[in-house]
Formats: structure tokens, sequence, C-alpha cells
């Protein structure tokens, strides 16, 4: 895509821009057929399965993982 092309979406308002971001980003979904992974990114998304199905236990839950980062997050910035 040309800088120049681009013009016209920078004179948007922020939420006018975000909103079309989000749009772009839903057609993009709607298709995933037009997206693929590389080999090495498959290589790595069947060898974090395996591990998984090795040792379900081990690993964080998600909102574990999501909770401490806030947690750190807010820590570093009660610091300053």
């Amino acid at each position: 895509m040309k800088s120049s092309s681009i013009t016209g979406y920078v004179k948007l308002s922020v939420p006018e821009r975000i909103q079309l971001v989000e749009d772009i980003w839903d057609s993009i979904a709607a298709a995933p057929e037009g997206l693929s992974l590389t080999n090495e990114q498959q290589a790595e998304l069947d060898r974090r399965l395996e591990a998984y199905h090795r040792n379900p236990e081990e690993g964080s839950p998600w909102r574990c993982v999501y909770d401490h980062y806030h947690v750190s997050i807010e820590t570093k910035g009660n610091e300053t």
C-alpha cells in the first residue's frame, strides 16, 4: 500500500480509524481460508499440542496468566 493511499484515512478521527480497523479485521476473520500458517508455525502448534497432551496439568490457566499480568502492570505503575 502506498503511503499516499492512506492519507485520507489519517484524516479520520481516532474513533473512526478504530472502527475502520475493526471492520477490516472482521472481514479478514470472516474468510479464514485466506490465511495459512507457515510450516514453522504449524510445527510449533503441533509441538505445543503434543506437550499439552503429554502433561495437561503443566502450565497455567489463561485467567491466572491474565490476572498475574495485570497485577504486574499495576504494581509497576505504582512504582513511579
